[in-house]
């Protein structure tokens, strides 16, 4: 028999970057599984449109959202139909009474990092902790680094908890010499560069990207850039003034806003290397995606980053500067270093399949109602 979800689509509704692409993709690789019987709460129509771009919340949707939060949890179990387990999102507060319940759990750096996070983002996490997570019957963590949070600081039963490793889209693994022309044509990049992929906002530490760049020589800004990509995030006025300025002083920084899913593949793929000096992540998407399709990749040592790489990568302390120049100029200089970093990202990157993360989630959803062991074949 089929293990019966309803799956809380919540997030598709609003602004956001990496738990969006996460969800949209997680549901279709289920439903691709087949295995279990998808049933999804608020999911929007159209993955593409979800997936192409990241516009401001429609307020329309907000209202659906902020409506569906205020209903009791009765009629939150009536909205999601005779299924077996309800899949909750960070976005809600409620489940179905006598219906086991399970979450996803990204990163906890409401608690790790609170100083880089808006009041209420803060509150908001600390109460999905309470409300759902601690009153879960099971807990997918996105890495091992979540996990071992999730027991440290919330006191969660590290026997709920199994980790999945999201999945990268298949057309990163595929990705065409033509598909990055076609992108950088679209972006208007016309020099080697360094790419910059993340969310602006402070908790990805891209004002020490920029100081690394200022540090490196002149005649490598004159002749390469520094391609900042990524939607406008919170507690971010200043570092987007600065970003924007360095742009229009021709310092070789470029930023270029949101780029469609269209198009990152091809822009990825094109890179002299992914920076990625982020202060803590769950899972760190963008160097995923970096590795499946070729990029060499810098990144932190930090949170679940050393983890997700698994040597595949070069690592910086996020505090310095002088190491996160040093190591760009490293990779830009050495040929045979971008030749192993490539391959070895490559071979990493074949652990962040969709079809496997499906897999995986069948089987934890089967053990939650009792069916079978987690990790069984």
């Amino acid at each position: 028999m089929k293990t019966r979800l309803c799956i809380d689509c919540s997030p598709l509704l609003v602004r956001s970057a990496g738990v969006k692409t996460w969800l949209a993709n997680w549901v279709e690789a289920l439903r691709l599984d087949g295995r279990a019987e998808i049933h999804t709460l608020l999911e929007p129509a159209g993955r593409e449109l979800i997936l192409q771009s990241t516009p401001a919340s429609n307020a329309g949707r907000l209202f659906l959202l902020q409506a569906f939060r205020a209903l009791p949890a009765i009629a939150v179990g009536l909205a999601s139909g005779k299924t077996d387990v309800f899949h909750a999102s960070n976005l809600i507060r409620k489940v179905p009474p006598r219906r086991l319940a399970t979450a996803t759990l990204h990163d906890l750096t409401a608690w790790r990092v609170p100083q880089f996070h808006k009041r209420e983002q803060v509150r908001a996490d600390m109460d999905f902790a309470r409300c759902i997570l601690a009153r879960a019957d099971g807990v997918i963590a996105v890495s091992e680094n979540s996990k071992r949070d999730a027991v440290e600081i919330l006191r969660l039963n590290p026997e709920k908890i199994h980790v999945i490793y999201p999945g990268v889209a298949e057309e990163f693994f595929l990705v065409t010499q033509d598909e990055t022309r076609t992108a950088l044509a679209a972006v208007g990049i016309r020099r080697p560069y360094f790419l910059l992929n993340a969310t602006i906002e402070p908790r990805k530490n891209i004002g020490a990207a920029l100081d690394a760049w200022n540090l490196l020589p002149p005649s490598v800004r004159s002749e390469v850039n520094l391609i900042v990509a990524g939607m406008v995030g919170w507690n971010c006025r200043g570092l987007l003034e600065r970003i924007q300025s360095m742009d229009r002083e021709g310092t070789g920084v470029r930023y270029v806003g949101f780029v469609s899913a269209r198009h990152l593949p091809g822009l990825t793929r094109g890179a002299i290397a992914m920076l990625y000096p982020s202060f803590y992540e769950g899972f760190g998407l963008p160097v995923a995606q970096a590795m499946a399709c070729g990029c060499p990749v810098i990144t932190s040592n930090s949170s679940s980053l050393p983890e997700v790489t698994a040597g595949a990568a070069l690592l910086v302390d996020p505090h310095s500067p002088g190491e996160i120049a040093a190591a760009m100029q490293n990779v830009l200089t050495s040929e045979e270093l971008r030749g192993k970093l490539r391959a070895d990202g490559k071979s990493r990157a074949n652990q962040y399949r969709w079809k496997r993360a499906a897999d995986e989630s069948v089987r934890f959803f089967a053990a939650v109602v009792g069916r079978v062991p987690p990790n069984s074949a």
